[in-house]
């Protein structure tokens, strides 16, 4: 069994061990993304019934972390988040309901911290959705796991990014973006929804989806997808998972082979990139209040072990690894904002791309 196939975690499970994080989470929840009061008449019901139970409404517009009250941009965002539920207890479900407090105070502290790289950009549009609890997801069979994952937080993933396509996108070209658990999931749309609707893929600018593998298997299994190779290629799988030189345990995330972009040059050399040449990091300070950091981390692609490593952050500060968190080293919860600023300018230059293209 390959366990490490499914290992997933948002900040709201990896870093319980890191005071300075969770400082910033409580500031990032009590500032998160608000979703619109308003929602357009959907053309079509999506409401079923599972294993799960039904799924998500998504005409219902608090069923949305966010959407833009008017789509004044050419380009949208999807915007699937990682692991925001913690069970409680015990006796709390495996599987968060839609309407779960905790999921949803996680869910806006990682909208802050990795969807608005993109609002200069894109209309964000990010659903709630059905997820399970890490530790839960952690104790199944490989087979078991991808059962888990394919129920509530596909379904529910897929039902949003449907209501989202036939109801608000009104045939924009988009980017979607995810993290860890949300990316777990996202591979999955994008080997079932989007190469069952060639035209909705067509459109697809690029899928930043770090915080999870993507494997040449993954892509022999769905050649109607491709990787990154470069800054401004379109119709792109983006991916890494960052780690310093070294960890303390194996990385939760990884398989074998992982396919790893640069989120500093945007190419998969081995080459360095140094601090230097970083627009600049989204970091909390000691009372949870982000801010732009220049220049602070490095970022270099190691092909032999699948990640990102950066060798310039301070380790005990942004992973020194304890209970509940990932290994000390493995800067899983900084995926994106370590390289904030990078993704930030990336973004527009795949856009531009895009657009001229077309």
């Amino acid at each position: 069994m390959n366990v490490a196939r499914h290992r997933y975690a948002g900040v709201g499970v990896t870093c319980l061990g890191a005071m300075l994080v969770l400082a910033a989470v409580a500031a990032c929840s009590s500032t998160g993304a608000s979703s619109s009061s308003s929602s357009p008449t959907p053309t079509t019901s999506l409401l079923q019934t599972g294993a799960d139970g039904p799924v998500t409404d998504y005409a219902v517009a608090t069923n949305w972390l966010n959407q833009p009250a008017k789509a004044d941009k050419g380009v949208d965002v999807f915007y699937v988040y990682p692991t925001a539920y913690q069970k409680a207890d015990a006796t709390a479900p495996d599987i968060a309901e839609v309407t779960d407090a905790g999921m949803r105070k996680g869910a806006q502290s990682a909208y802050a911290r990795q969807a608005t790289a993109f609002e200069d950009v894109a209309n964000i549009y990010a659903p709630y959705y059905r997820q399970a609890d890490a530790t839960y997801a952690l104790t199944l069979p490989q087979a078991e796991h991808v059962q888990v994952i394919e129920g509530a937080p596909l379904i529910d993933v897929t039902a949003a990014f449907t209501y989202y396509i036939e109801n608000l996108n009104q045939g924009r070209p988009f980017i979607l973006v995810a993290h860890s658990q949300g990316s777990d999931v996202s591979t999955h749309l994008l080997a079932t929804y989007l190469k069952d609707h060639p035209d909705v893929y067509s459109r697809m600018i690029a899928a930043y989806i770090p915080g999870y593998s993507v494997t040449p298997d993954y892509l022999a299994a769905n050649p109607h997808l491709k990787f990154g190779e470069g800054p401004t290629d379109t119709g792109v799988i983006l991916s890494w998972n960052t780690e310093a030189p070294t960890i303390a345990a194996p990385n939760p995330v990884l398989l074998p082979g992982a396919m790893v972009i640069n989120p500093i040059s945007w190419t998969r050399s081995q080459d360095n990139a140094p601090a230097s040449e970083s627009l600049g990091s989204w970091l909390p300070d000691k009372a949870g209040t982000f801010s732009k950091v220049p220049h602070y981390a490095d970022a270099q692609v190691d092909t032999a072990k699948g990640v990102l490593v950066s060798t310039t952050p301070d380790v005990d500060v942004w992973s020194p690894g304890g209970p509940n968190a990932f290994p000390k080293g493995v800067y899983h919860s900084f995926d994106f904002p370590f390289y904030y600023f990078n993704v930030k300018a990336n973004a527009k230059q795949r856009v531009d791309a895009y657009l001229a293209a077309h």
